[in-house]
């Protein structure tokens, strides 16, 4: 199984940037998203999740209104859309994913409960 992310780069506050995971190595249509970043002596954290078929998104408060979450079953990807970025944005994204189970959870805050994670893909966001 690999989680590929790429998109990462340096942009200025109130930028754009689009962030893409394409997996290889698994039944993507089974699985649920996520994104996760962890900045500089931080802890990571969970920024945005997509179920399996799409329906349900759910964002972390920080990113909510800026940030979008989308995938295509058919490219086994799934996108982050970040705008008017901030430098507070400014991290490691990972995606990961999460295997559907009936009656677990279609997503999580914690790490250990993913299965897959890329490798990360660096944003830096200048003032």
């Amino acid at each position: 199984v690999q989680l590929q992310a790429s998109g990462g780069g340096l942009v200025q506050a109130g930028g754009s940037l689009r962030l893409s995971c394409a997996a290889s190595g698994l039944t993507f249509g089974s699985y649920n998203m996520g994104w996760f970043r962890q900045a500089p002596s931080k802890e990571r954290e969970f920024v945005a999740a997509i179920s399996w078929s799409g329906d349900r998104i759910y964002y972390a408060d920080s990113v909510k209104g800026r940030f979008t979450i989308s995938r295509d079953n058919a490219k086994g990807t799934v996108y982050l859309q970040m705008n008017s970025l901030e430098p507070e944005d400014t991290a490691v994204y990972y995606c990961a994913a999460k295997v559907e189970l009936y009656g677990s959870p279609w997503f999580s805050f914690q790490m250990d409960e993913y299965n897959y994670w890329g490798q990360g893909t660096l944003v830096t966001v200048s003032s």
